[in-house]
């Protein structure tokens, strides 16, 4: 059995993809550093990740794939699971080796275990716009936070910005087209509470935010603002939504079993209208 040890980020990956095929030694587990070794291995080799050498791999896919299967790539690189890695890795050693296209032959299992993880975190990304509830602080600044089961953020944040900003194109075009114009003049942060960072917009551009002490900020431990931090109007606001909610809802109509599948659990913590 050969190990490749690399950092677990995708340039790591595709430095390993680079490695491998130099060496001519493919790696039939990936670890990260610090991971248990097997018992039993033939040769380990630590990979040193290198944007030159990620950069010749992912040039080397675009001639192999389409941009919606490189897509894919990083979409299922994002969804986390302790299998990515591996999977990934066999993908992309397939797509260079074949003489043809591997994006639509379902008879692979590894083709057609990405394009079941693909779906996952797509539908992780949907949810994420559909149910993420933003509150307005104080200073005018929107704030909104959640717990995606997979690292969706990074997919969801120009469909934010163009949702609070006048975009200047639509690099998601999922995005549903009357969104990009609402709220042309708004500052947000929204911040995922599982992985603990997120991304503030200023009006002009988009930064990935981490804080140093959750501690003293309860928002970033409750997922909600205090009322003291509040813009004057919010709370009228939330009572309104709430008001709304309730109006619109047929009780003989209620099927909980439906509505916890369309809405999941994990978000009601975040959602206005689930508060008391």
């Amino acid at each position: 059995m050969n190990i490749f040890i690399y950092d677990k980020t995708f340039e790591g990956l595709l430095t390993a993809v680079f490695d491998a095929y130099n060496r001519k030694t493919f790696p039939d587990l990936l670890l990260s550093a610090g991971d248990a070794l097997p018992l039993f291995y033939e040769e380990s080799f630590t990979v040193i990740t290198d944007e030159e050498k990620a950069g010749r791999v992912w040039r080397g896919l675009q001639k192999k794939l389409s941009s919606s299967a490189l897509s894919s790539l990083t979409w299922c690189w994002l969804s986390e699971l302790p299998e990515v890695g591996m999977l990934l890795f066999r993908y992309i050693r397939k797509a260079i080796d074949s003489p043809r296209s591997i994006e639509t032959n379902f008879s692979d299992p590894d083709v057609l275990e990405l394009s079941r993880i693909w779906k996952r975190v797509d539908w992780e990304r949907l949810r994420m716009v559909q149910f993420v509830r933003f509150q307005k602080a104080a200073d005018g600044t929107f704030f909104a936070a959640f717990e995606p089961q997979h690292n969706a953020l990074p997919l969801v944040v120009n469909h934010f910005k163009d949702r609070f900003a006048e975009p200047i194109y639509n690099v998601l075009p999922l995005v549903l087209p009357y969104l990009n114009d609402r709220f042309g003049d708004q500052k947000w942060l929204i911040y995922d509470m599982k992985r603990r960072y997120g991304y503030y917009y200023d009006l002009q551009t988009v930064e990935e935010v981490t804080f140093d002490d959750e501690s003293s900020t309860s928002h970033l431990i409750t997922g909600m603002l205090d009322e003291t931090l509040m813009d004057k109007d919010e709370k009228l606001f939330q009572r309104l939504w709430k008001t709304y909610f309730k109006s619109i809802t047929i009780k003989e109509r209620l099927n909980p079993r439906k509505h916890k599948q369309d809405m999941p659990v994990r978000y009601w913590k975040y959602i206005t209208e689930k508060q008391k």
